[in-house]
């Protein structure tokens, strides 16, 4: 399927992206290289392929969510710049 400089500009417009007209002819080439790649592995026969979730089968090792740690909120608040009301203070940065 070849791509023309109207499908670019279609495109461009449905993805919100302003793109250089003197790139469009580019952009057309590599469009049409992708669709035909596409054809190109519409003949591949999966036949006997099975189906998968993700290339590596990997798995995550979960592990028990159980709280490990102390809560040292008092020593830290103790060493910070400003607290109030159990929150630190931090400067504003958008007026």
């Amino acid at each position: 399927m070849a791509v023309d400089a109207k499908t670019v500009a279609d495109v461009a417009h449905l993805a919100r992206l302003q793109i250089d007209e003197k790139l469009v002819a580019e952009y057309a080439t590599e469009m049409s290289k992708v669709l035909a790649l596409a054809e190109t592995m519409d003949d591949v026969d999966t036949e006997n392929v099975e189906p998968m979730a993700h290339p590596t089968h990997a798995v995550q090792r979960l592990r028990e969510d159980k709280v490990t740690e102390t809560n040292q909120r008092g020593e830290f608040q103790a060493i910070a710049p400003e607290v109030e009301g159990g929150h630190y203070l931090v400067p504003q940065v958008i007026e």
